[in-house]
């Protein structure tokens, strides 16, 4: 079973290589067969230059600014069995890849799996705030895919889909730009197969996007774009707030 770990950097000369050592790390220690793909989103910086300097690193690049269309275009790319979701500003902690692969060798009905973010670097109190909001999430995953069995949820930067499975929904939405993607996914999936969310996969996650917009606001934007995308197959917010530092070269 082939791994393709795809990930969207746009101006993350700061974080990209944290997140890519980690990967490759992960992917020695397993012996897995695996690829990894930075879709270099329209960077302005040494985003490219940074990914390129990773031996066995394939860099893709996809001029039209944004997320959907850079997971879209590394989804394109990708030659695995499993498609891997992450963000440049993430790092994998110890056992995640082998973890993904016994989950979805043990289960050929699993079609994507998926798992919290830890914010390591904001303050205790903050940390104390998101477990609570995922535990809040985790309660709405159940409802939503047991009880009401509408869709189920991904968390965006941390979950892994089945190439097949992707394909066969049609691969990512275009008509999505950042808020809800995650959410749009998980929905379609639901309805060809097993989309399993779990706090037992968590992957540290940069929290530079709390602490610029604060935990309640970040909160219910989130909240009310999952709802407005099971609801009414449409994300809330169609603008958001770019929290990466300006380039040097702009």
């Amino acid at each position: 079973m082939k791994l393709s770990v795809v990930i969207p950097a746009y101006n993350e000369e700061a974080l990209l290589s944290r997140c890519l050592t980690a990967i490759v790390e992960q992917v020695a220690q397993t012996g897995m067969e695996a690829e990894i793909i930075v879709v270099n989103n329209a960077s302005t910086d040494r985003t490219r230059a940074i990914a390129a300097s990773f031996a066995g690193v394939r860099v893709v690049d996809e001029p039209r600014k944004g997320l959907v269309q850079a997971r879209q275009a590394g989804f394109v790319a990708a030659t695995g069995d499993l498609i891997a979701n992450l963000d440049a500003d993430t790092r994998l902690p110890p056992g995640w890849m082998a973890q993904v692969c016994t989950s979805f060798q043990r289960d050929p009905r699993l079609v994507a799996l998926s798992g919290p973010c830890i914010y390591d670097d904001l303050s205790a109190p903050v940390r104390v705030a998101v477990r609570l909001f995922y535990s809040l999430a985790y309660g709405c995953y159940l409802l939503t895919r047991f009880v009401l069995n509408r869709s189920s949820m991904l968390q965006g930067g941390n979950y892994v889909i089945r190439r097949d499975a992707l394909c066969a929904i049609g691969g990512y939405n275009p008509a999505l730009e950042f808020y809800g993607e995650d959410t749009d996914v998980a929905y379609r999936l639901h309805r060809i197969g097993k989309v399993v969310f779990t706090l037992r996969l968590p992957i540290y996650a940069s929290g530079r996007r709390l602490a610029a917009e604060g935990v309640l606001t970040t909160g219910v934007r989130y909240s009310l774009n999952y709802l407005w995308i099971l609801l009414f197959r449409r994300p809330f917010s169609t603008t958001y707030r770019d929290i990466r530092p300006p380039s040097p070269q702009n």
